[in-house]
């Protein structure tokens, strides 16, 4: 499993690349094995804008992999008790995660990444022997200690802080974009 991706996961036997910035992605032109997406986003309903432009992804996806958007409930009866919350969102993403699972954890904390390295990220996952690749996105209040422990990586779409619908979408353009890069088509230019 010689993936080249995130310093915070050396422990892992996992090799840094450099910070993001302009760069060629190393697959591009190249073939490499298409891993189905599954996106695990915590949150309230989605509003039918941002829903219709997911939907909208998920279509323009699927010319490279198959996409799986599923959206978790945040759990308002625990809204007096953070910790549970968050414990019972976590619950409920680990789930969801098989143990051939490649895990990435959206968190603010997590290494930054540019559009080459997320092409990369996309084409290391399909060599890594995993049958799926799923995106978590966590509640308002994070991510919890079992799916922090489960991620193979942990990234951040922004230094901002995102709403997760706003995270969504930037995650789905991205992803659409990383596929465009490993083709070698103009959309990324």
């Amino acid at each position: 499993m010689a993936i080249s991706f995130c310093t915070s996961l050396h422990t892992k036997g996992l090799t840094p690349l450099p910070g993001p910035g302009p760069r060629q992605c190393k697959y591009t032109g190249q073939s490499v094995r298409a891993l189905p997406i599954r996106i695990l986003t915590v949150g309230k309903k989605r509003s039918r804008g941002a829903q219709l432009v997911v939907d909208e992804y998920i279509a323009k996806l699927k010319h490279y992999c198959s996409v799986d958007d599923v959206q978790i409930r945040s759990n308002p009866r625990n809204a007096h008790d953070l910790r549970a919350q968050v414990d019972d969102e976590d619950s409920a993403i680990m789930n969801l995660i098989r143990p051939d699972d490649w895990v990435v954890m959206l968190d603010e904390n997590g290494q930054d990444i540019g559009s080459e390295q997320m092409a990369e990220l996309v084409g290391d996952a399909g060599n890594t022997g995993a049958s799926r690749l799923s995106f978590c996105i966590g509640g308002p209040y994070g991510h919890g200690q079992q799916l922090r422990e489960r991620a193979n990586l942990s990234i951040r779409l922004s230094t901002l802080v995102l709403n997760h619908q706003i995270a969504l979408l930037v995650l789905m353009e991205q992803l659409y974009r990383s596929w465009t890069i490993l083709k070698g088509q103009k959309y990324h230019h």
